[in-house]
Order: C-alpha cells, then structure tokens, then sequence
C-alpha cells in the first residue's frame, strides 16, 4: 500500500521539528526558531536532506496553525482586559505602531521598493511578538514588575491593531489603491461586526455552556470549543474577513467565560500541534540565497525593528504620562517581531500583491531580534542609568513634573459620564438593530417567499417579527433613561444645558424613529404603506413602553451575568469568606505558654495558623508542639466569623483584625494547586509527601471531583486531578509539589 505524501511530509516536519526544538531547549533559546530551522531544513531550496513534497497540503496545515495560534491568542486577550489597560497603554501602542509603519513605508521607498512592498514592511515591522515578550518574561522573572503590567497592556491593544491591519491591508490588496471611501468601509465594517459578535457570544455562549456544563468531559469540551472556533471562522470568511480574525473573536468571547482556563488547557496540545507546522511552513519559504542577496535590507529591518520601536515605544510612554526608567525599560522589551509579522506577511503573498523577497526578509528580521530581545530587557536597567546621568536635568525635571500632572487626570464630570454611556448606547443598539433589519430582509422573508406563504404576507410576517425583536433595543436606544444622577445634576444645576439635553434626546428619538423607516423601506414600495405601518409601530411602542423595560432589564441582566461570570465565580472549595489575616497574641490572653495541641485552634474554631512571627524570628506552618508567647504575631486562615471569635481569644481590649497588607510576609499566600501523575506528591499521603517540613505550607482544603475536604487529616492520599488549596511561600511550594 502506498502511504500519501501528505503522512510521509507530516513524519518529516515533525520529525525535524523534534531535533531542532530539543536542541533549541538544550541551548535556552525561543522554540519558534527552532521550527524555523528546521522549515528550512525539509524545504526545498536544501538538498542534503529529505524534502517535503507535498507542499501545498502542508501550507493548508500551516493555515489552520495560524487559525488556532489566533484563537489561543484571543483566549489570552479578553476584551475587558482591553478596557482595563487604559490610556497609557493605549497611546503607547498606537504612537509606536503608527511611527514604525512609516518607518518601515519610508525604508522600502528609499530602497526603491514598490509601495505594497513598503506598506507591507511597514506592518510587519510594527507589531511587537506576545509569545516571545511573555516567553523572556518568564525566563528572566520579570512579569511581576512595575513595567510588565505596561508591556502586558501594549502587547494586548498590538494584537487588536494586528487585526485591525490584516483588514485594512486586505482592502488595500484588492482595492489596489489607497481609495479614502473603501477604507472607511472596511474600518466601519469591522467595528461593526466585531461589536455584534461580542455582544452575541457573551450573550449566547457562557450561557450554552453554562446549559451543558453537566454533560461536558474533557473530550466533549475540546471538541465544542474547536467547533465554536471554526463556526466564527466560517462567519468571518462568509462576510469577508480572514478566517484568524474569526479565531481571534471567538477565543476573546471564550476567555469571558468561567470554562477559559479548562479551554486554554485541553486546546494547548492542539495549538502547540498546528502552530509547529505553521511555524515549519515559514521556514520552508526561506531561500538561503536570498538571504544573501537581501543582506542588507534584513540589516536595515533589524535596526528600524530594534532603535526604531525602543525609540517611539518610550516616546509613547513619556506621552501618556508613565516615568522615564518604565519608558525605557517597556522599549527595551517590545524590540521584536513575531507571529503576526509572518501572518501580514504570508497574508502579501497569498493576496499576490507582495514580492518574494519580503517573507525570508521578515523572517530573518524575527529571527535577529528574537535572539537579541533578552539581551535588550537584561540591558534597560543599565540604559536608563546612563540616560539619567547624560541628560539635561531640565529634560528629567521636566519629564517627571508630566508624569506627575497626568497620574491626577481621573475624575469625570458629569457631562462626561453622560455623553460616554449615550456614545457606547446608541452604538451597542444601533448595531443589534441593523443586524436584526438586514437579516429579515435578506435572509427571513426570502425563506418565507420560497416555503411558506406569497410575496405580500412574507413581507408582513417578516416586518412583524423584526420589529418584535427590535422593540426592546429601540425602547433602549431612544427611551431609556440612562446616568440618571448626572442627568439630574446637569438639569438642575445648570440651565444653560437644558437646551443640549434636550436636544441629545430629540436626536435619540429621531434616530429611533429612522430605524423604523428604514425597516419599512427595506419592504414597502410604496410611501403611503410606509408611514402607516410606522405611525403603528411607534404608537406600539408607547403603549408597550413597560413590558418593553422589563424585557429588556432581562436581557441586560443575562448579559452582565454572562460579561462577569468568569470575575464573579468563587471557588467551590471557599464558598465564604475565607482568607489570611494578622493577629496578635495579648500578654493577657489565656493561650499564652499554651501548645497549639492544647489549644486545638484548627479543631474549635476552623481556623489556620500560617505563621508565626516572633520579634525578627519567622515560623511557618508551626507544629503541633509549637507554643504561643506575649505579642507573637499570627498569620491566620478563616471565615469572618471564625476570625472574630479566634481574636476575642488571642486580642484582649485591641483594635480590629489588621488589614491583609500589614501581613509579616508577603510571600505567605493562599493558592491552588493541582495533583497531576508526574507530581512528586502523586501517591502520596500527606505526612509521607512532607509538605509542612519541606515547603513550610499548610494544606486547608482538598477538592476531588465534586467533592470538598476541609482540614485533610496526614493519611490523605494524594491522587490524579486533586486540587489542592494550601497556604504558604509561593516559590518553595511550586519545588516541592
């Protein structure tokens, strides 16, 4: 039997792909170059060693790769984690990516470059790589510094201009010119659907899955997610998207839901699978010989990636208000490209309207600057110190005065706090609207007309079903008092705003009303038909005015639930409110001189002793035999109402429990942890697996299956899949579990 070329291609890839990773682990350098090399290798520009032959199934291959990096990448993103970045980030990303865009225009022009060329350089070159940031964060032990938080939020509003680039570049492909009108198109007809299907999928699918969850095993849910994600990307396509931005939708509506990290876990081995052979497909467009040819443009990409993005990115930063060391030290960690590089430039060639040249450029470039991103970020600490001794002290002054003034810019005055939640009204709503008008009139009456009834009552069946279904969002859009305090204050207060506010109202009705028409022009030929059915629909609407807020405070409601599932969920093993606090042991206190055997603390009151702290000496998780001493500090675990009555113990005539910050050690945390086959406590019971003597932790609580063990006794077995909830130092409880 002959074995297809695609099994045979797929043995090769993965086969390369092992050694190169392996050795590329070996010497601690980014597994993506690895893929890249070993691409290169099983291509067909090298001819010592066996080449793939089926090339275009691999690049179908490669092209699902990208759709699941995308939507791992969306599952990461969450748009509320968009929201929560703020300005700072914000301006940072959009001054950088704007600046190396030309940049990168101005080089391919100056190179002699057509302009699709230089255009394309220009986005390649913009956006900074998530997975390789994250990946050197993590190596280096950076992600919980002031900066991090800055380059997490760059990273975050990056991957959305990604997007927002793979669109417009799109446009310009096809368009073949920079035509102002196709542009604005594209760019509303993005926003358009990128807001109807977040408010949908939040709407529909933490629900759905909420429905299910009882009958969803590991297999189901890996199956049902990966179907979600390739119905967006369906949808996408079908509307003239890329199938990635769909990818990248559905993981962000995904990454709401409270099923997003057991999502993110059981679809990991999947993306890590597709997006090797993605990863090997770049590196099989690369000719060693153009890389010789285009030596120097991939020297001149490099140094506009590398002194460009640390240039604009701390410009960026200085702009919104962030001070000069986290400037410098966030520019020093975006100098690289990555995966969306190779997807806007695998995106030129597909589209035919780049030359060849460009890929192993952008390739090359990712390649340098992924090996030199660690050097640049171990480097920003030094670089800020020189920088901070060259320059002027009027420009450092005048620097940290700026910074100063823009920390203070956060109250909102009431007008606002109006006009934003009437902008983010009208907008949500008229959308919903739209959507529901144009899907009765191409998709629901043609339906009727060709199964159920004659051209006039499918048009009336049609008009009466989207009007039902439009009824509350028009209700919310044109009726619906919202931010009623400033409403208030602003009528009150002030009459000279009397006439705007009426006037922000005129304008919402009327908007109402010309949605309506617009329903009834859609169907009616004739004028006359129209005003009726309108003159009806609106006297519907005053008469329903009611039912209508009550519908749509349902749905509201459903939604915020859906929006907030994923903040709002508390572990099952603390249903109450559980948590680490400070006492401190009177010297009047009858426990004094007492062992912790003899108290039996945990016993009568449920409560954990965590730590010990006595004058400069620390004890963790003390034992059984351990005495308490006048003016011992304890970090304690417990209920409110567990905690109040171990204080009226332990506190004689003092002030209220202290508040969590003021604890003796803050690397005394309350966390999960699960038991998988290859922990070292697998098997184990919980006096054998040493936990207490050799982490200094204490085990509070077990969670196997659906059920919930509170204070374990030491014979527990640990098992596969137990969660454990444990208090102790963060760093010596990850080397022992």
């Amino acid at each position: 039997m002959h074995l297809p070329d695609l099994i045979a291609d797929l043995g090769l890839i993965l086969a390369a792909a092992g050694i190169t990773t392996l050795i590329f682990k070996r010497i601690k350098q980014p597994l993506v170059l690895g893929y890249i090399l070993a691409g290169l290798l099983v291509g067909s520009h090298l001819d010592f060693f066996p080449s793939v032959t089926d090339t275009k199934s691999i690049n179908i291959w490669g092209e699902i790769g990208v759709i699941f990096l995308l939507f791992s990448l969306g599952l990461e993103f969450s748009f509320k984690k968009l929201v929560k970045v703020g300005g700072s980030a914000s301006i940072t990303a959009i001054v950088k990516v704007l600046f190396i865009i030309l940049a990168g225009y101005l080089v391919g022009k100056a190179m002699g470059w057509k302009d699709m060329d230089s255009l394309f350089l220009g986005g390649i070159l913009s956006i900074s790589s998530t997975m390789i940031t994250i990946k050197a964060f993590e190596e280096l032990g950076l992600k919980h510094k002031k900066f991090a938080g800055l380059v997490f939020g760059v990273l975050i509003v990056e991957d959305l201009v990604a997007i927002l680039l793979l669109v417009l570049f799109s446009t310009l492909a096809v368009s073949q010119q920079s035509a102002g009108t196709e542009m604005l198109y594209s760019i509303l007809k993005l926003a358009f659907f990128l807001v109807l299907w977040f408010l949908g999928g939040i709407f529909v699918v933490p629900s759905f899955l909420k429905a299910t969850k009882k009958l969803m095993n590991d297999e189901t849910m890996l199956v049902v997610s990966l179907a979600l994600c390739l119905v967006m990307v369906l949808l996408a396509d079908k509307v003239g998207f890329s199938p990635a931005l769909g990818a990248f939708i559905m993981g962000s509506i995904l990454a709401e839901t409270t099923q997003a990290e057991r999502i993110e876990h059981l679809t990991k081995s999947v993306k890590d699978l597709f997006a090797a052979v993605f990863f090997v497909s770049v590196g099989m467009l690369i000719d060693p010989s153009m890389l010789v040819k285009y030596a120097v443009p991939i020297l001149v990409a490099t140094t506009v990636i590398i002194f460009g993005k640390i240039l604009f990115t701390i410009l960026g930063a200085l702009l919104s208000g962030q001070p000069l060391k986290t400037s410098v030290q966030s520019g020093m960690s975006l100098a690289q490209i990555g995966e969306f590089s190779f997807i806007i430039a695998s995106l030129g060639l597909t589209l035919k309207v780049t030359s060849d040249f460009l890929y192993p450029i952008a390739v090359a470039a990712a390649a340098i600057t992924t090996f030199t991103t660690p050097y640049l970020i171990k480097l920003s600490e030094p670089f800020y110190q020189y920088l901070n001794r060259v320059l002027p002290k009027k420009w450092l002054d005048g620097i940290e005065r700026y910074s100063s003034s823009t920390e203070g810019i956060t109250t909102l005055s009431d007008w606002k706090v109006l006009l934003r939640s009437y902008i983010f009204n009208t907008i949500i709503h008229s959308v919903i609207i739209i959507a529901i008008i144009f899907l009765a009139y191409r998709y629901v009456q043609p339906f009727i007309v060709s199964n159920i009834a004659n051209s006039l009552t499918s048009i009336i069946i049609s008009v009466v079903v989207s009007f039902i279904l439009m009824s509350p969002f028009l209700w919310a859009l044109s009726i619906r008092r919202i931010q009623r305090t400033a409403y208030s204050h602003l009528w009150l207060n002030k009459k000279y705003t009397r006439g705007p506010l009426i006037a922000i109202e005129f304008f919402r009705v009327a908007l109402g009303i010309f949605f309506v028409g617009f329903l009834m022009y859609e169907f009616f030929d004739t004028w006359v038909a129209a005003v009726i059915a309108l003159g009806l629909i609106i006297l519907g609407m005053v008469i329903f005015s009611r039912k209508l807020q009550s519908f749509y405070d349902k749905l509201e409601r459903r939604f915020m639930l859906n929006l907030n599932a994923r903040e709002n969920q508390k572990p099952d093993i603390l249903p109450w409110d559980t948590h680490l606090t400070e006492l401190t042991v009177s010297p009047e206190s009858e426990v004094v001189g007492k062992t912790l055997t003899e108290l039996m603390i945990r016993e009568k009151y449920g409560v954990n002793i965590a730590l010990i702290e006595r004058g400069r000496n620390n004890i963790p998780t003390p034992g059984r035999d351990e005495r308490l001493y006048p003016n011992d500090k304890l970090l304690v675990i417990g209920a409110d109402d567990q905690l109040a009555a171990v204080k009226a113990l332990l506190e004689i005539d003092t002030p209220e429990i202290a508040e969590e910050d003021n604890f003796p050690n803050k690397e005394m945390t309350l966390q999960k942890v699960v038991v998988h086959t290859e922990s070292p406590v697998y098997g184990l019971s919980i006096r054998n697996a040493g936990i207490r003597e050799k982490a200094q932790a204490l085990i509070v609580g077990i969670e196997r299956g659906t059920d919930r063990i509170l204070n374990p006794s030491s014979d527990f077995i640990f098992d596969n899949g137990d969660v454990i909830w444990i208090v102790g130092n963060n760093k010596k409880i990850k080397e022992v579990i």
